[in-house]
């Protein structure tokens, strides 16, 4: 009768922790939508060969597919312009207006991939700080461009329209609101991409490397907040995410 009760009681016991330890792992995990798309504006400004780093205006929409909540591969596409110089007080009179389009592939880790953010509450606001980088082209299109030295009437040799190859390096964050449902569906994001080109296109001007200095690369950068909505599948994190 001893050995009876004892196997019951032994039965009761590991029913109970596995019951404890399911509970446990269900509290520890949520659910999550894959896909995300989004759309935003924002500000250019551009580093290239001329004195002044002027701003421009620009809009991009975006899809991204995530493995995790704070791990992702997307694709971006932007349009806008891209301003440069100043016609008048250029040491050369040198001014562009780039109506550029551009696309990458990127992907980003965000912080709460990393850290716990259970423990402190502006831990779990910051867990969508991510960092990223990626590939893509960009389209450079000169609405105005000075190609005359007005000071000598030598003119200054480029291209109108091209194509560059470029790789954006992103920093921002994500503020993600949940439904009632306890999805994630909509988000705010804010993002700082700076973007190094590989070529001479994105200010129009290509000159000779004995005449001006142009060891640098042509960079512009963007900072823009935008609007996320959640869709798709459904994955499940290993990290809680409220």
């Amino acid at each position: 009768m001893t050995t009876y009760l004892n196997k019951i009681y032994l039965k009761l016991v590991l029913t109970s922790l596995l019951t404890l330890l399911l509970c446990l792992n269900t509290q520890a995990q949520s659910n999550f939508h894959k896909m995300t798309i989004g759309a935003g504006v924002g500000i250019t400004q551009s580093f290239a060969d001329v004195a002044k780093n002027n701003f421009g205006t620009a809009g991009y929409g975006t899809f991204d597919y995530y493995f995790t909540p704070f791990l992702s591969l997307g694709f971006e596409g932007q349009m806008g312009e891209i301003n440069g110089g100043d016609a008048y007080t250029d040491p050369y009179n040198r001014q562009f207006t780039n109506r550029y389009k551009a696309f990458n592939f990127n992907g980003k880790i965000a912080l709460g991939s990393l850290i716990d953010y259970e423990r402190t509450g502006f831990a779990n606001v910051i867990k969508g700080l991510y960092i990223g980088a990626g590939a893509g082209v960009i389209m450079n299109d000169m609405k105005f461009i000075q190609r005359i030295n007005t000071s000598d009437g030598s003119a200054f040799p480029g291209l109108n329209k091209s194509k560059d190859l470029y790789i954006p390096l992103n920093l921002g964050i994500n503020f993600n609101f949940m439904n009632r449902d306890g999805y994630y569906k909509y988000g705010i994001n804010i993002n700082y991409q700076s973007n190094i080109t590989l070529g001479e296109g994105l200010d129009g001007y290509d000159d000779s490397s004995v005449n001006f200095k142009n060891g640098n690369p042509d960079i512009y950068t963007y900072f823009s907040l935008g609007f996320r909505f959640h869709f798709g599948s459904i994955g499940l994190s290993s990290k809680t995410l409220y």
